[in-house]
């Protein structure tokens, strides 16, 4: 997604929710998808859920990874940091990778692998911390956002996968039971698992999110 990755990071892109639910919108139209099983974790899942509640006739079923609807969320502490004017880009600023390193792997419960860390660390540049700045700024209550669109979504009942890193320290693994309120959810938290549980787990994530989908498609 535009800011992240290896994708472009324009000056002139809509850096919040809204924005990034009409690229997907855009993606999805490029390609013909006609129904999409969205596969969300972190910020993507304000972003697919905004898309879904926009498009419900185009949602089929929603794999969520240590997100869904968050009612009563507050930011955790980079998010404050990052949210703070001047501050935020200070911070940005003197992150060296030794400092990164240290600083995300305090807070899983095992150490991320070397490759996966230097990624994050490579692909922050200008563009993405300019990218993070401006989504984390124009979203000021990601709790009760993510509610409401659990909320328009809720008469769907659309199939959920949740699987949830017990120790997520960014976001609670009590959220996970919260899915049931507004999808038919399977849910599965993973013990000894951070908020990548696609990093720490990967074969386990894989063994739940590969049938999970196949049992969504339909030829």
């Amino acid at each position: 997604m535009p800011g992240y990755g290896r994708a472009d990071r324009p000056d002139e892109f809509d850096y919040t929710v809204e924005g990034y639910a009409r690229h997907l919108d855009g993606i999805l139209e490029q390609l013909n998808v006609q129904r999409a099983h969205l596969v969300l974790h972190d910020f993507g899942g304000p972003w697919g859920m905004q898309w879904a509640a926009d498009h419900s006739d185009r949602a089929a079923s929603l794999a969520l990874l240590n997100i869904g609807a968050l009612p009563g969320y507050t930011w955790h502490k980079f998010a404050r940091i990052w949210r703070l004017p001047v501050i935020g880009e200070i911070f940005q600023a003197i992150a060296t990778r030794g400092a990164f390193r240290w600083l995300i792997n305090a807070d899983n419960p095992k150490p991320f692998p070397n490759a996966f860390i230097d990624r994050m660390f490579d692909d922050a540049d200008a563009g993405n911390r300019r990218a993070v700045l401006k989504l984390y700024r124009a979203t000021n209550d990601i709790g009760g956002l993510t509610t409401q669109l659990a909320e328009r979504l809720k008469p769907l009942r659309l199939p959920a996968l949740v699987i949830w890193g017990a120790q997520d320290r960014y976001l609670p693994v009590r959220y996970a039971e919260t899915q049931a309120q507004y999808f038919d959810t399977q849910t599965y938290v993973l013990p000894a698992v951070g908020h990548w549980p696609m990093i720490d787990e990967p074969d386990r994530v894989r063994t739940l999110l590969l049938p999970f989908l196949r049992s969504q498609v339909t030829f």
